[in-house]
């Protein structure tokens, strides 16, 4: 190795290694040969986030691009982290995020990695179905792989070393399924894996199908759903339900729905199905019509059910309209922002390029209710086909992942009828999608002889989805490698069974020694910053990067990670033990209560008495900070704690009648995080607090 002061200043030759030849020279051999010809166009130091060398390029021949980024060598320790996106995005976008505890580059560095991206293999569109996918392979693993493994090649070159980089990878979702599918169909890439918040083969549609059944059905009774599995609730959601009310929550909750996590429903939408429905219409074109018209499927047995919210509206369009005319109307469209769209919950938004979002028509449909739908298209140059629809506001229809070139066909006067059967046909999807075995949360679907009760289709179609997102259909055989398993307990999208499915799968194969799984509880499905709901919400990103770096250390000093988050599954429910020492895990373990209780009614100037217990996994090191929301508004107030005791008391003074869920937020990080914003273990606990008017 040569010395820091050379290193700082150090960078490639300035032609390299653009010329095939020129890499030959250098010792280069491409293991896929549809990828034998790298090339890099750009590099050069940067100082934001922080210092690195940044070396951009791609592979000729292809549509694959990369980008590197190197830390200086004194904080190299023979590492690369990889991020996966759920669905090929910009090899860029890490360079979008800002400094701080979301950064994938500063997180990479300072764990002594470098960080490695890619495009995927190439920029997909969605609203072109078929027409706008790339080779299934490529985007699966075959694209992350070649950049992987030349990755290494530039980071001997650049650090002048023969040792072979140690190599990560980790994505989210879609992203967890390229993540496993390229740890199992690949050997001597990468040395383990990260996968988190990951699905099932038979997570699509099947999450988002009982999901929405669930949001149309019962979006009348969720305040009550909601305040009775709060704190200080009656703990009975099903009170108050009518029985097909009840039904739908028993199913949705048997699913493996986190009942917890239902406080989110008015912002739930259809999240990643928007970007499945095309799939799943042409995989299987003819359930559609069977839904509605052959006995066992909902709509022929039950069509009062959805009589108030079918919508078969025919009308002509008066006007085409861009974004910024949505803007002017106060209609959002932010699905179309190009902004941090690595994560797993905006992968699937579009891009801007998509100039008309939207179409008022002569005749404003008004439904009572509108989750997904078609446009169809009756006359003039599209008439026969069908654009998604996103939503209805104030009359206007706006289109969802569409075809951006079909839409730019349509004409004022163009006769279509805006359709939402199909979208009500899919609630029930997943009652037709009922598996052989291996997926407990199913039996609900079985009389007592073990038979679907329901007419099955054709085929599984998740499988079909994971195969050509992944490259694998999830066997848990990832050979050598070692994997470990980051899953939120209140995920909405993929429910949290979901991550033990594929823990037993890697146990199976390969050993229980060879995968963790922890869990976050209080976390949802998206990374990033919490900018939901901060008061009831902790991000699960420390988790993912404690997890990283303790990979890290089991693969390269064989120091066993801590033991798997502890927990039982019981009617699709992962239910985790309340005390830390039997809880195990990463994350921190939070109690609090108010007079010793979890709620407590009292008058108008009176002062309350919050304490709070907390324990501390010993992998998770010490508190780094303990914050009180008195308030419920998800402004936390640090309190000082007096040599990592583990318990807390403080008062507090409510004037103002009203409910209030007070909350205790503890975080932790180990030592090696300390002084940095990286690996923040954090949990929350709630209390009710009713104050009354004085008498």
């Amino acid at each position: 190795m040569i010395p820091l002061e050379s290193c700082a200043n150090r960078q490639l030759d300035s032609g390299f290694p653009v010329e095939q030849a020129r890499i030959a020279e250098r010792g280069y051999v491409a293991e896929d040969i549809g990828f034998s010809k790298p090339f890099i166009d750009q590099q050069e130091w940067r100082d934001s986030p922080v210092r690195h060398y940044y070396v951009h390029g791609g592979f000729a021949g292809t549509q694959t691009r990369f980008s590197y980024y190197f830390p200086p060598e004194d904080g190299f320790e023979n590492r690369f982290f990889q991020h996966a996106t759920p669905i090929p995005l910009s090899e860029n976008l890490a360079q979008q995020v800002a400094p701080g505890p979301y950064n994938k580059i500063g997180f990479s560095l300072s764990s002594g990695a470098y960080f490695v991206e890619t495009n995927g293999g190439g920029k997909i569109d969605l609203g072109q179905g078929p027409r706008g996918m790339q080779n299934p392979e490529i985007t699966a693993f075959r694209a992350n792989a070649a950049a992987a493994q030349f990755s290494r090649f530039v980071a001997q070159q650049f650090y002048q070393t023969s040792d072979r980089p140690f190599g990560y990878l980790y994505g989210g979702s879609g992203g967890a399924f390229r993540t496993i599918g390229s740890l199992e169909r690949t050997e001597g890439v990468w040395d383990g894996g990260v996968p988190y918040v990951n699905g099932s083969t038979l997570a699509i549609p099947n999450m988002f199908s009982v999901r929405m059944q669930a949001l149309r059905v019962l979006r009348g009774k969720f305040p009550q759903i909601v305040d009775a599995v709060e704190p200080g609730g009656n703990g009975n959601p099903y009170a108050g339900l009518t029985e097909h009310e009840a039904s739908v929550l028993r199913e949705v909750e048997k699913m493996g729905f986190p009942m917890e996590s239902w406080t989110g429903w008015q912002d739930m939408g259809l999240h990643g199905f928007a970007a499945l429905y095309g799939g799943v219409a042409q995989a299987d074109p003819t359930y559609f019509a069977d839904f509605w018209e052959k006995p066992g499927y909902l709509g022929h047995d039950r069509p009062e059910l959805f009589v108030k919210d079918r919508v078969q509206h025919a009308s002509k369009i008066t006007h085409l309209l861009s974004a910024s005319d949505a803007a002017r109307l106060g209609i959002g469209v932010d699905r179309f922002a190009e902004a941090n769209r690595g994560g797993v919950d905006n992968a699937f938004r579009e891009g801007a390029g998509q100039h008309v979002v939207g179409i008022k028509l002569s005749v404003p449909p008004a439904p009572d209710y509108f989750l997904g739908g078609e446009l169809i298209i009756k006359s003039g140059a599209l008439a026969g086909n069908r654009l998604m629809v996103d939503k209805i506001v104030d009359g206007v229809v706006v289109f969802g992942v569409a075809d951006p070139r079909s839409i730019r066909q349509l004409k004022v006067g163009d006769e279509v009828v805006v359709d939402n059967s199909n979208f009500l046909a899919m609630e029930s999807y997943h009652r037709h999608q009922v598996p052989p075995e291996g997926f407990p949360v199913w039996d609900q679907f079985r009389d007592k002889e073990g038979n679907p009760v329901y007419p099955q289709r054709p085929m599984l179609i998740g499988p079909l989805f994971v195969r050509n997102t992944a490259g694998s259909l999830l066997t848990g055989n990832v050979g050598s490698e070692k994997v470990i398993l980051a899953a939120s307990l209140w995920d909405r999208e993929a429910m949290p069974w979901q991550a033990d499915w594929y823990r037993r799968r890697v146990e199976a194969q390969s050993g229980a020694d060879a995968v963790r799984l922890y869990y976050t509880d209080h976390a949802v499905h998206g990374d990033g910053p919490v900018v939901e709901d901060p008061s009831r919400i902790v991000s699960y990103e420390g988790t993912l990067q404690q997890s990283l770096r303790l990979l890290a250390a089991w693969v390269e000093e064989d120091v066993l990670p801590p033991e798997s988050t502890q927990y039982r599954v019981a009617d699709g429910q992962v239910i985790v033990p309340t005390a830390v020492e039997d809880r195990k895990g990463l994350q921190p373990v939070v109690a609090l209560t108010v007079g010793g209780n979890k709620s407590v009614t009292i008058a108008a100037g009176q002062q309350v008495r919050l304490h709070g217990a907390f324990g501390i996994p010993p992998a998770s090191g010490k508190v780094s900070s303990v914050e009180f929301d008195f308030d419920g508004d998800g402004i936390f107030d640090p309190i000082d704690l007096a040599a990592q005791a583990q318990e807390i008391s403080v008062t507090h003074l409510y004037d103002t009648p009203g409910t209030y869920f007070a909350g205790l937020r503890v975080t932790a990080q180990p030592e090696a995080a300390l002084g940095t914003p990286y690996a923040q273990l954090s949990n929350i606990d709630r209390v009710r607090i009713v104050v009354k008017q004085a008498e």
